[in-house]
């Protein structure tokens, strides 16, 4: 019985939020302002992390970039100061938990607090199960996920004082959606948007309304990993165009960002679709690449 009324006094909450949401689709929220505020981008020296951080450029931020890659880190930063931007670059692993804290420790000291953190950093191995190597395996979730936990981590506590800040998580469409050859991935992409959920539930209980956090889920994008890859439902992504969306939800507070906006519609088809019509459906999506090592059974 308390259950039952514990339930009623869920549905005016959840007739607001239909209006709220209503709303939000007629009158779209004012873009909030980033002025000032310092960021840090991981896996910034290529791709959608260096897109991001011209984003961010142009909107007279300062930026700690951070990259494996010193050559790609330069890079990005040079066009980042043309924009008239403060940069500061890190060479940092993101797949080494302790070069990660140490990288951290030197930020706050030189630098000082960050307030926006992306977890961009990324790889992929395209390979089948049984040909991807475990050291592989074991890269591909220290990147992709481990490195969310240890960077969130270092910097949280400082916005959880301020009860200021905003963390942003890069997963991809693969966190919602499987996709052949692809394992590894897939599997901390579906991390990466189960730890932005859960850190997203746990600021709220902690009551930390200043922090806002987003979750990016795109298509794949053309970032070079992959050789030539091919989808028949949906277009191959760039960079700057993600980027873009991925500020535009930034400035909104907007919780999961999907690029397209159609994959709005594979997701809800996913769930409501009957098993043979769905495997029908993730058949004709695919993602193919020029070329994918392969599993080769030995008799």
């Amino acid at each position: 019985m308390h259950a039952a009324l514990e339930l009623l006094r869920l549905l005016p909450l959840l007739v607001l939020s239909y209006l709220e949401a209503l709303a939000r689709l007629l009158l779209p929220p004012r873009p909030k302002s980033v002025q000032g505020e310092t960021v840090l981008v991981t896996g910034a020296g290529h791709g959608l992390g260096r897109a991001t951080a011209l984003e961010f450029a142009q909107r007279c931020c300062r930026l700690v970039l951070w990259d494996v890659n010193q050559h790609g880190i330069e890079e990005a930063a040079a066009e980042c100061k043309s924009l008239g931007a403060t940069v500061h670059t890190f060479v940092v692993d993101c797949s080494k938990r302790e070069e990660i804290y140490r990288a951290a420790e030197k930020v706050k000291k030189e630098i000082g607090d960050i307030s926006i953190l992306v977890n961009n950093a990324g790889i992929i191995t395209p390979a089948d199960l049984l040909s991807t190597q475990d050291h592989q395996i074991e890269q591909t979730f220290a990147v992709n996920i481990l490195a969310h936990f240890w960077t969130t981590k270092a910097f949280l506590p400082t916005m959880m004082k301020n009860n200021h800040g905003h963390i942003v998580t890069v997963s991809s469409a693969a966190g919602h959606m499987p996709a052949s050859f692809m394992l590894s991935y897939c599997s901390s992409k579906f991390a990466a948007v189960g730890f932005h959920k859960a850190l997203t539930q746990e600021l709220s209980a902690l009551g930390k309304d200043g922090i806002k956090t987003t979750c990016l889920c795109p298509i794949f994008i053309n970032t070079g990993f992959v050789k030539n890859p091919k989808m028949r439902l949906m277009p191959i992504l760039e960079p700057d165009m993600v980027a873009k969306k991925l500020l535009e939800g930034i400035l909104i507070n907007q919780k999961m960002i999907f690029v397209p906006s159609s994959l709005n519609i594979f997701l809800f088809m996913e769930k409501i679709l009957p098993e043979r019509a769905l495997a029908a459906l993730n058949k004709l999506q695919a993602i193919q690449f020029d070329k994918v090592v392969g599993y080769r059974n030995k008799e």
